[in-house]
């Protein structure tokens, strides 16, 4: 089985999605006209002027800390040593192409996953990729394949991935026993956890600004450090992409794998594409009342997680020269790096890092799978329940286990699940379209941009009027 699996993952990840993935985002910033790039001030603007009150979602800049809980994890911190080690420092690169034309994509998959939102039987907006395979394509078998693969990848194993990470690395820094970690781990998940996606939206919208606040710090008091080696370390970023120089000793370089790996990693971290991060993309209420403003916050996201965090983790590691022949890679290297620039203080910063960026994956990585389980119909307390005691199991269990089996198993059925909504958004382009227009014109015009699902007949499919109306626009301004 375990060969199966590998060989499955070789084909999805090492062709399928590697150029799919990349293909889609380049497809969309040209259809879209460059947008993430000509309205970057526009996402910014959203962001920041969004005051709804509707109670029947959370705010857009919550569902955007939900979504930088999940991307912002171990991977910002161990996967972009993994590509440095591997590619070089050229990978960095390659990460931020990967993170801009990604953009375009995150930007897709959330303003669909808007359009198509429901609202629940208790009151609450749901909806994401499965909603919109369903409602817009007639595919509700496709949307039962994504929300499983979705609910074993996100909501079992990536968490015990995590857990993992924090529970090595609080071991590594302080001696502590993997168990005790997972039991502690656990029991502060729980609290979070049985609050719901409401109580993990509020969490988030705290601890994610924070966190990732006090990495970007540091990263910005590593650069004032050794200023003068920055201008040849970007040289060298630039370079290596291109092999225009030779590779750092102790890389495995050249073009070929500053390429790969750092769009391998870059593609794993923002998560574009993926159908992840437009399940709580659709919870939110946005504001403007138009489906692309909840987009254009997503894209943001995208942003943040690696052209901020993940080039903070690169920054922290090439000034270091902490990479060598044989050394390590993966969390020590990132961690030693941290000691190069402050001593064993930093070491055990990054220590602490992990535990923050984990933990709240995990609890954005549950947020995705409790959305799944409300397309599944299975939203009822007794699933709801056996969900969350699942999580927190596999939290205890991926603190004291060898991960690496089970993750390729995670692998897996997020390659499929990617694999099919990267279909859907395609066939759905017309309808990402005409809603960007749409925002667009009605933003040249002075006009604050909402949507009314009856002026759009062509929508009419799949979409629920009772939210896109007069009155739910008027229900969002209410206190």
């Amino acid at each position: 089985m375990e060969a199966i699996v590998n060989g499955i993952n070789s084909i999805l990840w090492n062709y399928v999605l590697i150029y799919g993935l990349l293909g889609v985002g380049i497809f969309f910033t040209i259809r879209l006209g460059a947008l993430q790039f000509l309205h970057f001030g526009e996402m910014i603007r959203v962001l920041t002027s969004s005051k709804s009150t509707d109670k029947r979602g959370i705010t857009p800049f919550q569902a955007l800390t939900v979504s930088l809980a999940s991307r912002v994890g171990t991977g910002n911190l161990a996967g972009v040593a993994v590509a440095l080690t591997l590619g070089g420092p050229g990978a960095i690169f390659w990460m931020w192409i990967v993170a801009l034309v990604g953009m375009a994509t995150a930007y897709s998959e959330s303003t669909l996953a808007q359009l198509y939102k429901v609202t629940s039987s208790n009151g609450r907006f749901r909806g994401g990729p499965a909603f919109y395979m369903a409602n817009a394509l007639n595919a509700p078998w496709a949307g039962v394949i994504f929300s499983i693969c979705l609910i074993v990848s996100f909501g079992l194993v990536f968490v015990a991935v995590q857990s993992n990470s924090i529970a090595e690395a609080f071991e590594g820094a302080f001696g502590l026993n993997k168990l005790i970690a997972g039991l502690a781990l656990a029991a502060a998940a729980a609290v979070v956890i049985f609050g719901g996606i409401r109580t993990i939206a509020r969490f988030a919208e705290i601890v994610v600004p924070l966190m990732a606040g006090l990495y970007l710090l540091l990263a910005c008091v590593v650069v004032v450090l050794n200023l003068p080696q920055v201008p040849a370390m970007l040289w060298s970023i630039v370079a290596g992409a291109f092999g225009l120089q030779e590779a750092a000793g102790g890389v495995t370089g050249g073009v070929m794998a500053a390429a790969l790996n750092g769009i391998k990693r870059g593609l794993f971290s923002n998560e574009a594409g993926m159908g992840s991060a437009p399940n709580i993309a659709a919870v939110a209420t946005p504001a403007p009342h138009h489906p692309s403003s909840q987009g254009l916050v997503q894209a943001f996201g995208c942003f943040v997680d690696t052209i901020l965090v993940a080039t903070a983790t690169a920054l922290l590691i090439l000034l270091s020269g902490a990479i060598e022949p044989d050394g390590a890679t993966g969390m020590r290297l990132t961690q030693d790096a941290a000691a190069v620039h402050l001593g064993e203080i930093g070491r055990h910063f990054i220590a602490i890092a992990i535990v923050f960026f984990g933990f709240t994956s995990i609890l954005g990585n549950y947020s995705y799978a409790e959305n799944a389980m409300t397309f599944l119909k299975l939203e009822g307390k007794v699933p709801i329940y056996v969900l969350r005691l699942g999580c927190l199991a596999m939290v205890v269990w991926g603190a004291v286990q060898a991960v690496s089996t089970v993750f390729n198993f995670a692998d897996a059925a997020m390659g499929v699940m990617a694999t099919i909504n990267l279909v859907a958004i395609v066939l759905l382009s017309g309808t990402v379209y005409k809603l960007t227009v749409d925002y667009f014109t009605q933003r040249r015009q002075n006009l604050e941009p909402r949507f009314v699902a009856s002026k759009f007949p062509e929508f009419d499919k799949g979409v629920d009027h009772s939210v896109w109306t007069e009155e739910a626009y008027a229900e969002t301004q209410r206190d």
